[in-house]
């Protein structure tokens, strides 16, 4: 467990967790100014190329450090492996594809069984490809899956993994996601501490908190729990004018987040991980693009 100074609160009036201040002293490349952040998408944005090998080879040319691939997939761990190792790409995480369908707050045991099971081949599938991170949404919160047992559901049943993911050398990471949990930054830090694992802590999704919140407040509370940084766009002007889901159709610099706040605080945290797009896909141009919107990203600071 990380060196923390501790702070017992009640949460939610269910039981006492423990909040953690970011450790503070060491200063990374970073937060040195020198960033080591890596450059990634997730594979489904790849629209040109036949074959897996060919779409990692194209994302090396295109300047990319590192893919993320969904776990199931339609490849076998010899295609990935082999596309990885012939391109020089490598995976750096999976994202469970199962949290939505079959969630692990569900009031069926079979349906969370299932959750359990799918995050166990991500973890296979990560330690193969060589990656190190398993992406998870912890619960969904709705009418019928109540906040509570949301939280205590979810628990039990990631309890269940992490001795698995400790095993295996590989962290599960949170992704804040719409799905009505963890809507706070000490809320999501206590959840996360709440596991006693240095091999949990959270994905932050960027854009999926522009339409609520501030990103850079978030990674100021979550601290050193931040593993990995999804990278999109929101347009608070498309939310207020056309609705929800209409705030993501944005290219990358062009809506409401403020990169460079950010990024600084990014680098105040001494995060120096992967920074991985998860937008609308396309061929070689769109990534192109993409890329060049990404270090333009990288390079920003207040």
């Amino acid at each position: 467990m990380r060196p923390i100074a501790i702070l017992v609160t009640s949460l939610l009036g269910l039981l006492g967790l423990v909040l953690v201040s970011p450790a503070s002293g060491d200063v990374s490349p970073a937060a040195s100014g020198s960033s080591a952040m890596k450059k990634a998408v997730k594979i489904e944005m790849v629209k040109e190329g036949g074959t897996l090998e060919e779409k990692f080879r194209l994302l090396r040319t295109l300047g990319y450090d590192g893919v993320e691939l969904p776990s199931p997939n339609a490849w076998s761990v010899e295609e990935v492996v082999a596309a990885s190792k012939a391109s020089g790409l490598p995976v750096h995480g999976v994202v469970c594809s199962e949290h939505w369908k079959s969630p692990l707050n569900d009031s069926n045991p079979e349906v969370r069984a299932k959750c359990v099971a799918a995050i166990r081949e991500a973890i296979a599938d990560a330690k193969a490809y060589g990656a190190s991170s398993v992406l998870v949404v912890p619960a969904v919160v709705g009418k019928d899956r109540p906040y509570d047992e949301a939280w205590r559901l979810s628990r039990v049943e990631l309890l269940k993994v992490i001795p698995d993911a400790e095993a295996a050398g590989i962290d599960i990471a949170f992704e804040n996601v719409w799905n009505n949990f963890l809507l706070s930054p000490p809320e999501a830090a206590a959840y996360v501490d709440s596991f006693e694992s240095d091999r949990v802590g959270w994905y932050l999704d960027v854009g999926n908190l522009v339409a609520y919140g501030w990103p850079e407040q978030w990674i100021r509370v979550l601290g050193p729990r931040v593993m990995k940084v999804d990278v999109k766009e929101y347009s608070r002007t498309k939310l207020d004018q056309e609705g929800r889901w209409a705030g993501f159709d944005v290219l990358l610099l062009e809506g409401d987040c403020d990169w460079p706040a950010v990024m600084t605080a990014l680098r105040e945290i001494g995060f120096d991980g992967w920074m991985t797009a998860e937008i609308g896909g396309g061929d070689r141009a769109w990534l192109t693009d993409v890329a060049t919107r990404m270090d333009r990203i990288r390079a920003s600071a207040e």
